[in-house]
């Protein structure tokens, strides 16, 4: 095999040992010159993206997708407040999780470490290109990034800027490339001897294609399926709040609601919400026992249809359903989600609790919008993305998700047979 790919992937492999032990302060130095570097570079950033603009505008590319693909003033704040934090933060290579001796003189210790060389495939946002690279830089991990062709001008203005803070602080050669072709793809998924894991950032069936046609392991999510529940009781106000911020604060991002449930005996929330939602522009789709109670208050609404339950709109659409019970809203979350986040609005404990436990999501929330399912929000500077699975990492991916660890053992000339003949016995005590 040959092409851009190949070479950059072999590259970011020579490069990923060095990475590894590479000292903090170089890499914190890295994101301090980045952080400048995007304020210095701002405004050949944003003419790349008015560029990208043009061109998807000219091609038809709808609103969500526009959306995601500008990069303003606004992201440019995002995206430095988080490279700003993340050189703040405590490194994450080398946190010592087990510090345990096993016999007398013989001490093992499991640290954290880089997982080495990452592939980042990512559609329209190019604010993701700042958040990946600045997050595996401060994680001591190479990166492979290929975004969308439509946001290729974006992009390569802001990978000129991620490299040259790369170069200005002494980082190895190779550390992070940008892939810009589908050719790259391709070779990019056959490389499994040089990348260590991809990350999908897309559709769902993008994220199944990707998975489908390599053998690197493989970490993402599908649509973004977000419920809000309102149980019996909740109060309105706080319902429809939480409803307009979780649907409209920024609709095409995957962490918004696509379903509203609501209680049988929580009409009133229903009404508020609903009313809040039509007169924010939201186009309602309902089952019938929802168009029977807003018809009667006067909100608009359309007949749902089986495929609204599991459609992720990303835009002024929304699906709402009556349920019967705390646990009927709950199977439909387990039936038509996504497993990213879901939330109910309730004053019970003992509806959060049973809520909180059954509900089968990376992120699951009592009185607050599923907006704040994101990496910044919680504090880990940024995301590489959000999972949906069980293994390894779940929710926003920050910087421990991109860290593994190694086992390390140090001895004085113990060997094994001096246990299996009973003359050493281990300790296995725990010196943390």
């Amino acid at each position: 095999m040959s092409g851009s790919a190949v070479e950059a992937a072999r590259a970011a492999r020579q490069a990923s040992y060095e990475m590894a032990a590479s000292p903090a302060q170089m890499r914190n130095e890295a994101l301090r010159i980045l952080a400048q570097l995007l304020g210095e570079k701002k405004e050949d950033i944003f003419a790349a993206n008015r560029l990208d603009l043009e061109k998807a505008e000219a091609e038809g590319l709808a609103a969500p997708a526009l959306a995601r693909l500008r990069f303003d003033g606004h992201k440019l704040e995002d995206v430095t407040r988080g490279v700003t934090a993340l050189s703040q933060m405590e490194d994450p290579i080398g946190q010592m999780q087990i510090h345990r001796e096993l016999a007398d003189g013989l001490v093992l210790r499991r640290v954290s470490c880089p997982i080495g060389v990452v592939g980042v495939i990512f559609e329209s946002r190019p604010d993701a290109l700042v958040q990946i690279g600045s997050l595996c830089l401060k994680s001591g991990n190479c990166v492979l990034l290929k975004g969308g062709s439509e946001a290729a001008e974006t992009n390569r203005a802001l990978f000129e800027v991620l490299a040259e803070a790369g170069r200005r602080a002494g980082l190895p050669d190779g550390w992070a490339a940008l892939l810009e072709t589908r050719a790259d793809v391709a070779e990019l998924l056959a490389m499994d001897e040089d990348v260590d894991l991809l990350i999908p950032r897309g559709s769902g069936a993008f994220v199944r294609y990707i998975m489908d046609h390599t053998r690197i392991p493989v970490l993402g999510h599908s649509e973004g399926v977000c419920h809000l529940y309102l149980d019996a009781g909740c109060d309105p106000k706080t319902a429809a709040n939480l409803a307009v911020d979780a649907k409209t604060q920024y609709v095409s991002a995957c962490n918004t609601i696509e379903t509203l449930l609501w209680h049988r005996e929580a009409a009133a929330a229903l009404i508020a919400s609903a009313a809040a939602l039509h007169q924010a522009g939201v186009k309602l789709l309902a089952d019938e026992a929802t168009q029977q109670t807003l018809r009667k208050a006067g909100v608009p609404c359309e007949a749902a249809e089986e495929k609204d339950w599991h459609t992720e709109y990303l835009a002024l659409t929304l699906s709402i359903r009556c349920v019967g019970s705390l646990k009927e809203a709950i199977s439909h979350i387990n039936r038509y989600g996504s497993h990213h986040t879901d939330a109910i609005v309730t004053d019970s404990e003992e509806a959060w609790q049973r809520f909180a436990a059954l509900v089968d999501s990376a992120g699951v929330y009592r009185n607050c919008s599923t907006r704040f399912a994101d990496g910044y929000r919680y504090g880990f500077g940024a995301e590489v993305g959000i999972a949906t699975g069980r293994l390894h990492a779940r929710g926003p991916m920050g910087l421990e998700g991109l860290c593994s660890y190694k086992y390390l053992l140090e001895g004085h000339g113990d060997t094994v047979g001096e246990f299996a003949e009973g003359k050493r016995n281990f300790t296995h005590k725990d010196l943390r």
